[in-house]
């Protein structure tokens, strides 16, 4: 029992490393994002299974807030809507149910976050390649070396790790990192604004 739960903490230690890697990646993530949702542009996020949750979760966190007070942003996981998923699953398959709620719902200049632990999920990477046709951005959070998507999108974010739930604990780590810095970024333009009122 140890040694699973010091090698879980090893192989977590380890996988944290690509956050480090990634710092540059990181910031110009944050960078499109904040542009996006100052244009008024819709986020939308897919994934399966865990990455579905994960989906979820990053929707949960810009809808509603991270740690600062501020409006809403406009975001979207493809995962939620079972009606949907269902019907397109059975009439056309179930590779295209985020690749069609996506032609239904998104507009150029938005913004699809696709998750894949593999890079390798066939209804993950036809969404990505409906976002392309369609002028959406891609940001991909992948591992494993980052699977078919790689070709795909335009930004990648990948951990160095084969195991899935290390994967996804780095995943989060990253998400919540870009979180913070849309807040920084809504907490500086609050201050520029008061700064403006003072002295007019």
């Amino acid at each position: 029992m140890d040694n699973i739960i010091k090698k879980a903490i090893e192989e977590h230690e380890a996988a944290i490393v690509s956050v480090k890697k990634n710092t540059q990646k990181i910031k110009e993530v944050a960078n499109l994002l904040k542009k996006t949702i100052k244009n008024g542009g819709h986020i939308f996020v897919c994934g399966n299974g865990g990455s579905s949750a994960d989906s979820q979760h990053i929707v949960g966190e810009l809808r509603g807030h991270f740690e600062k007070e501020r409006k809403p942003i406009r975001a979207t996981a493809l995962t939620v809507d079972t009606s949907s998923i269902t019907a397109i699953g059975n009439d056309y398959g179930f590779k295209y149910i985020f690749s069609r709620q996506l032609e239904a719902l998104s507009k150029k200049d938005d913004i699809l976050i696709a998750i894949s632990t593999s890079g390798n999920s066939e209804n993950v990477l036809m969404a990505i390649k409906k976002a392309r046709n369609l002028g959406v951005k891609t940001i991909a959070l992948t591992g494993k070396g980052g699977g078919k998507i790689l070709k795909f999108v335009d930004y990648t974010l990948c951990v160095d790790s084969k195991r899935v739930p290390r994967i996804q604990e780095v995943h989060e780590l990253m998400f919540h990192i870009l979180c913070e810095l849309i807040d920084e970024d809504i907490k500086k333009i609050k201050n520029e604004n008061n700064r403006n009122h003072t002295s007019t």
